[in-house]
């Protein structure tokens, strides 16, 4: 499929202006439209290259296009329509359109305000993301040396480090130190301000010059909270408290959320050729006193209000807390929530010298990461190749990188049986937290001395470091194993996925077999016992004739349209057309001579390349592959050469049926398109080797 077949996709599904959201999975593309009502299925699946069209609830549409959906998606986002005039597109495992779509079925699009709040939290931090793990790296690496002996405790009140220690120190320092003014910056911009004014503002109160007015003052509690320390100073007979703002995020916040208003309200009442000089001066000059004498110190004491309240909770049973917090997480996440808890981290290692929250946390992370190793296993059992990229990326970013965004958002929120395994693993890795500290004795559970991402890389920054890992690595293993032993997809969707597989992997195998390899390849020894019957059988089916391909019948049974078929893939025709078949028999056979693409291990399904050129698909009963091979003798393996009347497969009838299985047998073409008109020959009792479809070939 090239361009202009993405061209036509676009076209026929109304345009780039009725495309809100475009994603995809390992076969389909799935459309989020504005109108669907006005989308002609048969349309679409007229497009060369398009195997089928699947409306569904709402305004979505599903298009399918079997393994080359990859090639297809980035040939439609390259279109200059969806450029100029299409909607935001994004792969399946893209963290916002997941997010959003997630978030619409919970609290989020019900409470409008709420709705806001989460995305003014996850959009003032997700884009310094990058700059908080670099500098967290610092952070361990600071850790590890001084664990090893190689400097001091280098983040202790009153030590002094050499030089070139002291520099390696500031890189981390000036991530931390200054955010404040990104978290500003950020912030602004999302409520629709300069942003460069909200760094403006709180750059403020940063400066040395502010911070020296409370030089020689001596600092109080703010409202008796002992984590809010500042210094009282009269600014023109106006008491302003000073705070050190190193590390706070709640001022900013605070900030942006007050700028957003006032900006709005300035572009209403100053004219259009004004604003450019004005609109930032008015907001500035109401901002940055507002800001130095109210927002500031009530951000360090919301912050501080909230660090306290947790360190009450932690120090009146650290077991407690050190279950509950990885238990929280997996649900704080997505409602980006967890992001004011970062906050309290900061503030408490900058009140009390260490941080309590992380530790527990990490149980949470790993579970989250185990779940994950988990999917990657069975990605690469199955044979989902897309899968087994998306689960590969975010491993990676969970164990190097600490960030649990793309594992969540990816993979976990899309498939339900996760989150029930992976809350077992945070239980189990916050439980040994929680007994490992009450056996150890430890007042404030395991702690670390510096904000870091929590991953492989981070375990040092944690004490004790023994327990910290340990407590992760069971977090991490009982969700893998969990998510291995119980599959990560229903039975419904893993059929479904078998079925896409099967097609996709026979359809990518016969473009790769040569005429020349096929008539090179050795032949298969057949067992005459087996072969005879179906020889003699197909001895008297029609020859091949000079206009068309006459698919012979695989199996002795009764052939009925594919749309009594009890799948929707196959009875929708989406696979491509057909026959089916209800089996009297109990072994299948090759209808001609060819070569096997693909053969299944479970023996449930054959992708098979006729010397004609027809590429088939044998699907052996419904969701037959959920028995993983129990009650199949497979015959043949990939690549082999095969006759009239060769046995693809023997199966035990007794099994399949007291599992509750359909034996109904699809038998697909699916490479129509190269050819004319397929139609099944006749309906009702049909004899293996009897004609069961005609091809007829392209003019």
């Amino acid at each position: 499929m090239g361009t202009s077949s993405a061209a036509d996709i676009v076209t026929a599904v109304g345009g780039a202006n009725n495309i809100e959201s475009l994603t995809h999975c390992a076969t389909r593309l799935r459309f989020q439209l504005r109108d669907a009502s006005g989308v002609d299925p048969k349309a679409v699946e007229a497009v060369p290259g398009v195997m089928g069209a699947v409306p569904q609830a709402g305004e979505r549409f599903q298009v399918v296009i079997g393994g080359g959906v990859q090639n297809v998606y980035n040939d439609i986002m390259a279109l200059p329509e969806m450029k100029d005039g299409g909607g935001a597109a994004a792969a399946d495992d893209d963290i916002d359109a997941i997010k959003a779509r997630e978030r619409a079925k919970g609290v989020r699009g019900k409470v409008a305000w709420i709705d806001s709040l989460f995305e003014f939290l996850s959009d003032s931090f997700r884009p310094i993301l990058g700059a908080l793990l670099g500098a967290s790296f610092f952070i361990t690496f600071m850790a590890l040396m001084a664990t090893l002996d190689v400097i001091p405790d280098w983040n202790a009140p009153g030590v002094t480090l050499d030089p070139s220690w002291a520099f390696i120190n500031l890189m981390w320092q000036s991530v931390f130190v200054f955010l404040p003014l990104m978290v500003a910056y950020n912030a602004t911009k999302k409520v629709g301000a300069d942003p460069w004014v909200g760094f403006a503002i709180m750059a403020v109160l940063m400066l040395p010059g502010f911070t020296s007015l409370a030089e020689g003052v001596e600092p109080t509690a703010l409202f008796g909270i002992e984590a809010a320390q500042v210094a009282i100073v009269p600014i023109f007979g106006i008491p302003m408290p000073i705070a050190n703002y190193s590390s706070q995020v709640f001022p900013p916040l605070l900030m942006a959320a007050a700028l957003g208003p006032l900006y709005k309200l300035l572009r209403k009442i100053i004219a259009a050729n004004l604003q450019l000089i004005f609109v930032p001066f008015f907001a500035m000059l109401i901002m940055m006193p507002l800001t130095a004498f109210v927002i500031g110190p009530i951000g360090v004491y919301v912050g501080a209000v909230l660090a306290q309240a947790l360190a009450a909770i932690n120090s009146f049973s650290p077991f407690i807390f050190a279950i509950v917090i990885p238990l929280a997480y997996p649900f704080m996440v997505p409602l980006g929530l967890h992001w004011p808890i970062n906050a309290i981290m900061l503030l408490n290692i900058q009140t009390l010298g260490y941080d309590f929250i992380q530790g527990p946390m990490g149980a949470w992370n790993f579970a989250c990461f185990g779940a994950t190793a988990g999917v990657l296993v069975l990605s690469m059992r199955h044979r989902d190749t897309q899968m087994r990229q998306t689960a590969t990326g975010a491993l990676a970013a969970g164990l190097l990188g600490g960030i649990s965004e793309p594992s969540l958002y990816g993979i976990h929120l899309r498939f339900k049986r996760i989150y029930p395994r992976m809350l077992v693993g945070c239980f189990v890795g916050g439980l040994t937290i929680g007994v490992g500290s009450l056996i150890m004795g430890l007042e404030n559970g395991v702690t670390t001395q510096a904000f870091v991402f929590t991953s492989l890389l981070t375990i040092p920054a944690f004490q004790p470091t023994g327990l910290y890992a340990i407590a992760i690595g069971l977090a991490f293993f009982t969700s893998m194993f969990l998510v291995i032993w119980s599959n990560f997809r229903t039975p419904e969707q893993q059929a479904e996925f078998e079925a896409a597989r099967d097609a996709a992997e026979a359809a990518a195998a016969a473009e790769h077999v040569a005429p020349a390899a096929v008539e090179a390849a050795e032949p298969r020894a057949i067992d005459a016992s087996d072969a005879a019957p179906a020889a003699a059988a197909m001895a008297t089916a029609t020859a091949v004739r000079e206009v068309a391909v006459e698919v012979l019948s695989p199996l002795a049974g009764r052939v009925v349209p594919l749309s009594e078929v009890p799948d929707p893939v196959f009875a929708g025709g989406v696979m491509g057309p057909g026959a089916a078949i209800e089996p009297t028999g109990d072994t299948v056979f090759a209808p001609g001579a060819g070569v096997i693409a693909a053969a299944q291990p479970t023996g449930h399904a054959f992708g098979i390349v006729l010397d004609g050129g027809v590429e088939l698909l044998i699907h052996v009963g419904i969701d037959t592959v959920n028995l993983k091979g129990e009650g199949f003798d497979v015959k043949v393996k990939n690549g082999d050469r095969v006759e009239l009347g060769t046995p693809l497969v023997t199966f035990d009838r007794e099994v399949i049926e007291k599992a509750g299985y359909p034996l109904i047998t699809p038998v697909i073409v699916l490479n129509a398109d190269d050819f004319g008109e397929v139609s099944p020959v006749l309906e009702g009792e049909i004899a293996v080797g009897a004609s069961l479809i005609t091809v007829d070939k392209k003019e």
